[in-house]
């Protein structure tokens, strides 16, 4: 019988004669076949340790490519990623609630840990841009101590800040607890960036109105205006714009802090979509505090006469006797419309109203606050002309009810602009860059004024009670922010300021100008 020759599996030729040979020589041999083993485990051992190097080298490579092709994951794998882990700081109130010293305790200067991996700070949004307008006036001659202590006689407060921390002296009581939030509101500026916020000097007045007049500055021999910090300002003012109180939370009217405030006007938008809303469009307020708002009024729906209007009075003695239940911000987003007319002077329902998907009717302002300098008509709102309120706000309901898409566009568009860029990260980045560009002009070195007390959170609001302690917690920063603020842009050259201010004129003209040619036709027509 012929034996059969063992097959060659190595291919054909030399070498796979002289592997077989070796492979039949271990075969022959127990010790031999013992060291075969071994060294065929130590092979696959060895490759197994240079594929997981070779897969650790690859990362932001092979691998890495694979996963950011892939739909809807863009994430590096976990192992690339840097865990950081906050320290907290939360309230120590001592002496039951009547603390009335600073504990050491919270850091005074940070530095985050630096990721190299994490994206570049964004750009701020646009209308940070003006900062550098609203500090102009002060750009040659700087800031001197005289011209701080003139504007202390208008001055509800004065606020120093010296090595990180705060020294307050109070000048004349705000109206309910504006200055309170407002203070409070620099004070979570100072835990959010400890140690950024340079030293400085500033007097805060914290009624409506804009009081610096340009025009008597503006003579021979004037002297410069006194900086001072209020809500809202003109063009025929120089009065430094900041942050409203409200955004840390409105007590005296139930409105929460603005972050939860934002949270629950995205719901309330999705509670109702914009064409199931009421097609007309709709106020709320106080008409007593303005003319104008009094004259708005009588576009009010009558037996008579529609104007597309529907125009309630706020009561908020009764809504507080009623616990607030007709006032919740979240759930008047059910108008396709909204109106936004300035009270006395403007207006802290602005930015509730602009964020309710609905199409915000303008009425012509006076006043602007430090974001609606970024509102564009015709993309953010619907103008008004506040001369000719009822046949304007009229014709925009009847044209929104008629042009659906292009109403709904303009409405998205100021909610995203709102959820977007007036988030309140953003908040206290324009308050960071304001502050840090106003210090940036000071010819002296500010010093705590005689009479100034330390203020932090503890002083604030370890004494407080009830609505007020309650919205100073839910706004409370807990520990200093591990990213920096958002880039300042550049200032306006005068041809691109120029520009944008005439852009938004034109439109507002052309709006005027349809409202003018719609009634005359009606009035041809009658």
């Amino acid at each position: 019988m012929q034996q059969r020759q063992p097959s060659n599996v190595h291919g054909p030729g030399h070498s796979g004669h002289f592997t077989d040979t070796i492979w039949r020589q271990f075969i022959q041999s127990p010790a031999k076949s013992y060291a075969l083993f071994a060294f065929i485990f130590l092979l696959l051992v060895g490759a197994l340790i240079s594929a997981r190097l070779l897969d650790s080298t690859a990362l932001g490579g092979g691998t890495n490519k694979k996963l950011r092709d892939r739909k809807g994951q863009t994430d590096a794998p976990d192992i690339t990623k840097k865990h950081y882990y906050k320290t907290e700081y939360p309230l120590k109130c001592t002496d039951g609630n009547n603390t009335k010293t600073c504990p050491g305790t919270y850091p005074t200067s940070y530095t985050p840990e630096e990721d190299h991996d994490s994206p570049l700070a964004p750009t701020c949004p646009d209308y940070f841009r003006w900062i550098h307008e609203d500090l102009r006036p002060w750009a040659r001659t700087g800031i001197t101590r005289e011209m701080v202590e003139r504007a202390n006689e208008t001055a509800s407060f004065r606020l120093v800040i010296v090595k990180g921390r705060a020294y307050v002296k109070r000048n004349i009581k705000a109206f309910q607890s504006r200055d309170t939030f407002t203070l409070w509101g620099i004070l979570q500026l100072l835990r959010r960036y400890p140690g950024k916020i340079p030293d400085l000097d500033l007097m805060f007045d914290c009624v409506d109105w804009p009081i610096l007049l340009k025009s008597n500055y503006s003579v021979p021999g004037a002297p410069a205006p006194p900086p001072l910090f209020r809500y809202c300002a003109n063009d025929q003012t120089f009065d430094i714009v900041f942050p409203d109180w409200s955004f840390w939370g409105w007590p005296e009217v139930n409105i929460k802090s603005w972050g939860k405030i934002l949270k629950d006007l995205e719901e309330g938008n999705r509670r109702m979509n914009w064409t199931d809303r009421e097609p007309y469009a709709y106020w709320k307020g106080n008409p007593v505090v303005a003319s104008s708002r009094q004259d708005l009024m009588k576009c009010n729906v009558t037996e008579g006469q529609e104007w597309n209007a529907r125009l309630y009075v706020q009561d908020w003695k009764r809504e507080k006797q009623k616990g607030y239940k007709q006032s919740e911000l979240a759930s008047q987003c059910k108008h396709r419309f909204k109106i936004y007319i300035e009270g006395s002077a403007w207006s802290v329902s602005e930015k509730y109203i602009l964020a309710c998907d609905s199409v915000t009717l303008y009425v012509t302002p006076n006043y602007t606050d430090f974001f609606t300098r970024g509102l564009i008509p015709m993309h953010h709102f619907w103008p008004i002309n506040v001369y000719d309120k009822c046949r304007s706000i009229k014709f925009a309901v009847d044209w929104g009810n008629n042009h659906t898409g292009k109403a709904q566009e303009i409405g998205r568009a100021a909610s995203r602009f709102i959820q977007e860029e007036l988030k309140m990260d953003y908040v206290y980045d324009y308050m960071f860059h304001l502050l840090n560009q106003y210090s940036k002009l000071f010819r002296y070195q500010p010093t705590i004024p005689t009479g100034a007390v330390e203020y932090c959170a503890e002083t604030m609001a370890c004494p407080e009670e009830g609505m007020a302690r309650k919205l100073m917690e839910e706004s409370l920063e807990q520990s200093p922010k591990e990213t920096s603020p958002c880039t300042l842009p550049p200032p306006y050259d005068p041809s691109s300021l120029y520009d944008v201010l005439r852009e938004k004129e034109n439109s507002i003209s052309q709006v005027e100008s349809w409202v003018k040619a719609y009634w005359e036709n009606q009035t041809n027509q009658s």
